[in-house]
């Protein structure tokens, strides 16, 4: 396993660019001025040992040398043991609705973007717990399986749009199916949290919500959106909005939340059904109430002992810093052939 300790040092090598144009604007005004102090004959004979091929190589080897001291900074890690760590917690797997009917705005920004938001503030708050994502529409798949890594599965999580799953639909059913037989066979505690609008479902959610029931899953349900119905907005390349999704007679689609069969699901799976807004986080309430469950210890894989190797960039800054002392900017006769042939001489 390879990492950086320090990460965040990495944001000076932006400032590297900017040094060589810097150092490029002030060679460019230094010529301007030697142009017009004296004629560009006359260069050779007041400024024999001048060399532009020098200065360019000695300022090089001080980029270089910056370079790996940001490199060092950073301090790059290599992991050298893994073990099992113990670990106590739950297990969650998030089924996430990815379909059409998600880009409605009567929750804002929109359904989609508002549970994506809510899982990644429980993600953060995480502790020792594992959890899972599982997204769907016509078919379901699994975004993250059940991790404790929290940062990559953000970063899984922020992949996720309506074009994640290529057939459109509804498949709740599916979705559990998928989270029950995924879930490990270490006596943890095991919970589903739906998140969708319910509906056009698809398959037989109540044979689903009962095999999850058999092998004691809780299964709690989120519902987003309106009862009345809205129109799914339809935006271009630039973000502009176009109009709204009509069906094949040219009618505008409205979607709206199908709360009966999201209740329906709680109840039978052991949880609890929330209505979502766009002022409450429903999720942390419910991860609030998980938290009081008992947990169960387990065991996962982690690396646990780092060794630092930011030597390796240190020492040849050190070499490339003392080399850059050492080459003065006076001519030598070789810099004077590749000046002349270059066609530097100033």
């Amino acid at each position: 396993m390879f990492r950086f300790a320090n990460p965040e040092y990495l944001n000076l090598l932006y400032l590297l660019p900017v040094l060589v144009g810097l150092f490029w604007y002030l060679g460019r005004n230094r010529k301007k001025l030697l142009q017009n102090f004296a004629d560009k004959e006359l260069h050779k004979a007041l400024f024999p040992t001048d060399s532009n091929i020098k200065r360019w190589t000695k300022f090089a080897l001080i980029l270089l040398a910056l370079t790996c001291l940001v490199f060092a900074a950073a301090n790059p890690q290599v992991g050298t043991k893994m073990q099992e760590v113990k670990q106590t917690g739950i297990d969650v797997f998030i089924l996430l609705d990815v379909s059409n009917s998600m880009m409605a705005e009567d929750i804002k920004p929109n359904r989609l973007e508002k549970a994506k938001y809510q899982i990644s503030n429980l993600i953060n708050k995480l502790r020792g717990d594992r959890i899972g994502l599982i997204i769907f529409a016509g078919q379901a798949y699994i975004q993250i399986p059940l991790t404790t890594d929290y940062s990559a599965a953000n970063l899984f999580l922020s992949a996720v749009d309506v074009n994640s799953v290529p057939t459109q639909g509804t498949a709740i059913a599916s979705a559990i199916n998928l989270a029950t037989a995924s879930f490990d066979t270490l006596s943890t505690q095991k919970v589903i949290i739906a998140i969708t609008d319910g509906e056009d479902h698809e398959g037989d959610v109540q044979k689903a919500v009962d095999n999850a029931k058999e092998r004691e899953i809780k299964v709690y349900a989120i519902g987003l959106g309106s009862q009345a119905g809205v129109p799914i907005p339809v935006y271009n390349n630039r973000s502009q909005l176009v109009g709204f999704k009509k069906d094949r007679d040219g009618n505008t689609v409205l979607t709206k939340l199908d709360e009966e069969v999201l209740k329906r699901i709680a109840i039978d799976g052991n949880g609890k059904y929330f209505r979502g807004t766009n002022y409450e986080d429903h999720l942390d309430k419910i991860y609030t109430e998980l938290s009081e469950l008992e947990q169960t210890e387990f065991g996962v894989k982690k690396v646990t002992d780092y060794e630092d190797r930011f030597y390796y960039f240190l020492i040849p800054a050190l070499i490339l810093l003392i080399l850059e002392f050492f080459v003065s900017e006076r001519k030598s006769p070789l810099y004077a052939r590749i000046n002349k042939k270059l066609g530097l001489e100033q």
